[in-house]
């Protein structure tokens, strides 16, 4: 009898795979902090294949509190299938003279997302982040998404904090942010274990993310805060903000089933 599953571990039927096969359907709310590191340092997490961007300090920082699903929707009525957060940073860049982003750093609170995103080419560690919800009543405990409404984010991992932000709406915003919006090209790495082979991995590439069925709600934008905490075997508080442009929050839907390998750098 052959066995079966997406990813590990695989049996008879499949049902235990830690992942399911694609399409993967995602919906989420969001913080984005629009800021400038250091150019250097900025430089320095940027993949073979990438160049600096002609503003080479500029980033975002990205809390996401998300909800996904395979195709059959199951998740959706057990909810530690499909309800994940994270927080990541994607710097700016180019590939081939077009404007990219490029994910060095991201934190995620389930297991399924960590190894979905190590899939895509996402450096998923696991951490813990909790983001300000709103829920569209006019009561205290609900900042809502009017002038005035205060949100904030945290992420934390193994005991230590990486970040944290806060945002204030001040209104709509008609542009959204920008430092996040080009397209994401990351890196796709799986090293060998065999002897003299570990600096021969097996798969080592950039890839380009591919999605489809985009939705987005009004993007509301206001002044932000954003700080990053250095922590034992960490490097993200290399790209501390020297400067912060503004922060915003919107909701983001989308449907995942395809990728596209840019270029092998091995």
């Amino acid at each position: 009898m052959s066995l079966k599953g997406y990813t590990v571990p695989r049996t008879s039927t499949g049902k235990a795979s830690l992942v399911p096969p694609p399409p993967w359907h995602y919906v989420g709310d969001f913080l984005v902090v629009d800021y400038w590191a250091d150019p250097d340092a900025v430089r320095a997490v940027l993949p073979e294949g990438l160049e600096p961007h002609p503003d080479p300090g500029r980033c975002a920082a990205v809390f996401a509190d998300w909800q996904s699903c395979s195709e059959g929707g199951e998740e959706l009525v057990d909810p530690i299938r499909s309800h994940y957060r994270e927080f990541f940073i994607v710097v700016n860049a180019l590939f081939e003279g077009e404007e990219v982003t490029t994910c060095p750093f991201i934190w995620v609170d389930q297991d399924f997302a960590l190894a979905r995103g190590w899939i895509q080419g996402f450096p998923k560690k696991l951490g813990s982040i909790w983001m300000t919800r709103t829920f569209g009543l006019d009561v205290p405990a609900d900042p809502g998404l009017r002038p005035g409404g205060r949100h904030g984010a945290t992420c934390s991992a193994r005991g230590r904090q990486i970040a944290e932000m806060t945002l204030t709406i001040e209104g709509e915003s008609v542009d959204g942010p920008r430092h996040n919006a080009p397209p994401i090209v990351n890196v796709r790495h799986f090293p060998r274990l065999a002897a003299g082979r570990h600096d021969d991995p097996q798969v080592h590439e950039l890839v380009r993310a591919v999605s489809r069925d985009r939705a987005i709600s009004k993007v509301y934008a206001g002044p932000a805060t954003l700080t990053l905490h250095p922590a034992p075997g960490e490097e993200h508080y290399s790209l501390a903000p020297v400067k912060i442009d503004r922060g915003y929050r919107f909701t983001f839907g989308y449907t995942v089933d395809d990728l596209k390998t840019v270029k092998e750098l091995v």
